[in-house]
């Protein structure tokens, strides 16, 4: 195995790769993520081209050490302090406003945000993740990542790791196709309506990117808030229209399931940080009990 390229980074506080690095894995079987022991793997779509990129956290000095291969490999390195939260600033957070929050807050003072700066590896899996179950959801990425993506540089194949399409490779997959991969023809037509705007939505900002998100057809509220908590680690974006995230806050706040509604009006004194305290409060809480059967995934799709 080469060396690749590599660097180390030193934190302020105690990093955890999976706490802050968990939302990026789209279930237990991404090809894109590997857990291998303390250290953390993933294959990524930079601007420069596919990385591989390795990192891992030394407890005793607190350093993380960071390993990249392949054309993006610069890149990816560039960015592991933000990947890590390094960009986000929690200071001003009011953990004060309600019992609940201050109590997580007291143990969990270091929440952060984590940003890629990738938009189009956010926007892609949200969309095939829109109004289905989570394992209809994490098949459709797996099988069209395995179909239409390529094996990551480096030492990232011999993990069998996985670098997801681009654009313009999404952009050319044939109604027929996307079937087989069991993702509908609503989710398909709006990741290739928004494989062809790529370059735009690519260099959208924090302060403009949820406005311009929702002017691309089969792009809601929901799946802005998840591109936008990934890409630039958005403290407040909040996925309204989920189908656990208000029931779970209003049973730990008040023993009662929440509807949007009602959790936008309890969050709203933490504006611009709502989701930190949501993410707090799911983080002590975790998530209200669960009745009845799962949600089973549809079957009128054909499945390869």
């Amino acid at each position: 195995m080469t060396d690749g390229l590599r660097r180390g980074w030193r934190p302020d506080w105690p990093v955890s790769l999976l706490g802050l690095l968990g939302g990026l894995r789209r279930g237990p079987g991404d090809p894109t993520f590997r857990l291998d022991g303390d250290q953390v793997w993933r294959g990524i779509r930079a601007p420069s081209g596919p990385a591989t990129l390795r990192l891992e956290v030394r407890p005793a000095d607190g350093e993380v050490l960071a390993q990249a291969w392949g054309p993006g490999a610069a890149w990816v390195l560039d960015g592991v302090p933000s990947l890590l939260g390094g960009d986000d600033d929690p200071g001003d957070f009011r953990a004060d406003l309600h019992p609940l929050v201050a109590e997580a807050h007291r143990r969990r003072p270091q929440v952060r945000f984590g940003a890629t700066h990738l938009l189009w590896e956010a926007l892609l899996p949200a969309v095939i993740e829109q109004k289905v179950t989570g394992q209809e959801a994490f098949g459709g990425f797996r099988r069209l990542v395995h179909r239409y993506g390529e094996r990551a540089p480096g030492p990232g194949r011999e993990l069998h790791l996985w670098v997801q399409p681009d654009p313009a490779t999404v952009r050319r997959i044939p109604s027929w196709e996307w079937l087989r991969l069991h993702v509908d023809p609503a989710r398909s037509r709006t990741l290739v309506r928004a494989a062809g705007l790529a370059d735009a939505l690519g260099r959208l900002t924090a302060a403009d990117a949820d406005a311009k998100l929702r002017t691309v057809p089969g792009i809601g509220e929901w799946t802005s808030a998840e591109v936008r908590s990934r890409t630039f680690g958005d403290p407040d974006a909040v996925p309204f229209g989920d189908y656990h995230v208000a029931k779970d806050i209003g049973w730990a706040v008040t023993g009662a399931p929440y509807d949007d509604e009602q959790l936008r009006e309890f969050l709203e004194p933490w504006r611009p940080q709502r989701n930190r305290a949501v993410v707090l409060i799911h983080g002590l809480a975790g998530g209200r009990p669960r009745r009845g059967p799962r949600m089973a995934p549809r079957t009128h799709l054909p499945v390869r």
